[in-house]
């Protein structure tokens, strides 16, 4: 058996780090804003966009510690180290996205229920603040959202957060031009229906990771064909693939050796056929002799 371990996955964590301490002082500062203008216009959708806010900065806090965590190395009693603490955190952070959106849902229907009078020049100049930082820290996240559940996690939250600042502007113009003070719990409604698509997404991803599924962007098929015509295999079992954190899969598969070739020759070619053509990372390969009781799977 042979195991291999990614080089880069500690450099990545540090560069991911260093996004979300910026994004999360950024975050900080503009709660204060909205809170402050949420207060001083009235605006009762600038308040709850503050209270959005929060939400999402506990949330960037929690993807730092799971950052934090997943840096340190393995020991006996977590042999594959702390890999999963980022899923963990993907998960908590997409049940507080739905915590978030059925809030703003339910804000809405109150607002619908009684219509409130609101400043709305204030109104519009703080949520065009808060617009433009969240899309400045959606624009410093999005390549990292790519390879991590935690930073996708952490990059749908600033995304809400940008629509529900284009909400509150919106409802403001609306209001402002027309006096139809409906327009704010009807914008702010949008807004919760269009954040849940994207949180059962993630939801949905980390559950999956959870629960040792195959990823999503490792064909098992093509997987085992491979690993079958990798010279001196002749036959493939028990291949499971499964994902320890983003980016970084785990791989056990038992090939039994064929005509005259040996052990060690095949061991090698399966590690780098897997890793060359499926950029699994972590390699278990238990070497059989033709004759061997074997499950299929």
């Amino acid at each position: 058996m042979s195991g291999s371990h990614p080089h880069d996955h500690r450099q990545a964590c540090r560069g991911n780090q260093r996004r979300l301490q910026a994004v999360l002082l950024l975050t900080t500062l503009l709660i204060g804003l909205e809170g402050t203008g949420g207060i001083l216009s009235g605006s009762l959708a600038l308040m709850a966009d503050a209270g959005h806010l929060l939400t999402d900065a506990a949330g960037l806090a929690l993807a730092l510690l799971a950052l934090h965590f997943s840096e340190r190395p393995a020991n006996p009693e977590r042999t594959y180290g702390y890999y999963r603490v980022e899923i963990l955190a993907a998960l908590t952070n997409a049940v507080v996205l739905t915590g978030v959106s059925l809030f703003i849902l339910y804000e809405a229907w109150q607002r619908l229920r009684q219509p409130t009078e609101i400043r709305t020049g204030l109104m519009v100049a703080v949520a065009a603040v808060g617009l433009a930082v969240n899309l400045a820290s959606a624009l410093f996240l999005r390549r990292a959202a790519g390879h991590s559940l935690n930073m996708r996690a952490a990059y749908l939250e600033v995304l809400a957060d940008a629509l529900a600042s284009l909400g509150v502007i919106v409802a403001a113009v609306v209001v402002r031009t027309t006096g139809w003070l409906y327009a704010d719990p009807l914008v702010s409604a949008l807004i919760g229906f269009a954040i849940l698509p994207r949180t059962w997404a993630l939801l949905r991803e980390a559950v999956g990771v959870l629960l040792e599924g195959t990823p999503s962007d490792v064909n098992l098929a093509a997987l085992r064909e491979a690993i079958g015509r990798v010279p001196g295999v002749a036959g493939v079992h028990d291949l499971h693939v499964w994902t320890l954190t983003s980016g970084v899969h785990a791989m056990s598969v038992h090939a039994v050796l064929g005509g005259d070739a040996t052990h060690q020759a095949v061991l090698a070619e399966v590690q780098q056929c897997v890793a060359r053509g499926f950029r699994i990372t972590h390699v278990t390969v238990q070497i059989e002799s033709q004759g061997c009781t074997e499950t299929h799977l």
